[in-house]
């Protein structure tokens, strides 16, 4: 989970676009009222996006950082997986279409991109962005208004998303639309679900582990085995971090005065084809004394585990100072 993670430069274009000639102060207190909304964490009896300046809000807010989150879960999982080439994908609960522009990053094959949203105004809004595109197939996503219904067929993909909405889910009804995503992933799709990167969110995708795994898939990433999480539950939460520029717009409509942010996320990837994972996990930022690195992880057949690499192992030294948070462990080729 390297580096910083733009926007891509149509879509910062297209969303600088949507943004302009509205007013900062009146998005500052949408995105004030949105953003103590969602830190509530209880389901929604109704769409927290009401009104379209609540959806301008949140993509001006929202969705850079959630651009970066599904974008580093989903670069974990090619590189986990390198033999998986999606051709197409389902977007559910997809709001302005953050995961689509990141998918068509991650594998720009990906060929038929849809979105499943119940907000019409997020809608308007994601296919404007969309039709910016310089791709094909995201200027062709097809948007449909719906919600999350495991009564209903699964929309059927190579690639099934679901970012940042399960927390909007009655907790009874999590583990059945988990269910019905893994199943619309089919034999050899596979399914990634996002969530914050706090205790709450790390605890929904736990859960949601839990539920793919006894639903017949093998986790992908972050994880490199299909156990129990082995960190103490209550004294620690498994999450990760994308770093973001926050341009001239995102940073006067967050108030913030530095040029970055780091999104804090929690994810889980998973399918029944078994493409791949890591030997391990980094878990923490590496601590980096003269001549060691020292790293924690999560391992297959160890659980957490402390390991200390010095200088006298060279090549895998120089790796490991190189080595970040939320990486594999050792790298690849090595």
């Amino acid at each position: 989970m390297r580096g910083m993670t733009a926007l891509p430069d149509d879509l910062r274009a297209a969303l600088d676009e949507a943004l302009d000639g509205l007013g900062r102060r009146d998005l500052a207190r949408a995105v004030e009222r949105l953003s103590g909304r969602y830190r509530e964490g209880r389901a929604a009896t109704a769409p927290i996006l009401a009104t379209a300046g609540d959806v301008a809000a949140y993509a001006g807010y929202r969705m850079p950082a959630t651009y970066a989150a599904v974008h580093a879960a989903l670069a974990e999982v090619a590189r986990a997986a390198p033999g998986y080439a999606p051709a197409t994908m389902a977007d559910l609960g997809g709001g302005t279409g953050a995961a689509l522009w990141a998918a068509q990053r991650t594998w720009p094959g990906l060929g038929e991109l849809a979105v499943t949203e119940q907000v019409p105004e997020a809608i308007d809004l994601g296919r404007r962005l969309a039709a910016a595109s310089a791709a094909p197939a995201l200027r062709g996503a097809t948007w449909r208004r719906g919600t999350i219904d495991p009564a209903a067929p699964p929309p059927a993909a190579d690639l099934v998303t679901l970012s940042y909405v399960l927390g909007e889910l009655p907790a009874a009804e999590r583990e059945s639309a988990v269910r019905w995503l893994a199943d619309a992933a089919g034999d050899e799709g596979v399914v990634v679900l996002v969530e914050p990167g706090t205790p709450d969110g790390y605890e929904r995708v736990v859960a949601a582990r839990d539920t793919l795994v006894g639903h017949g898939l093998t986790v992908l990433a972050p994880c490199p085995h299909d156990h129990a999480c082995p960190i103490p539950r209550g004294q620690d939460w498994c999450h990760f971090a994308a770093r973001l520029p926050r341009l001239d717009a995102h940073r006067q409509i967050k108030e913030g005065t530095l040029n970055f942010e780091d999104e804090k996320f929690s994810y889980v990837a998973a399918s029944r084809h078994p493409y791949g994972r890591a030997a391990s996990r980094v878990l923490r930022h590496p601590l980096k004394r003269k001549g060691l690195v020292a790293l924690r992880e999560c391992t297959a057949d160890e659980g957490l585990a402390d390991t200390t690499v010095t200088k006298r192992q060279r090549e895998l030294y120089r790796a490991a100072r190189d080595a970040r948070w939320g990486d594999a462990w050792p790298p690849p080729g090595d």
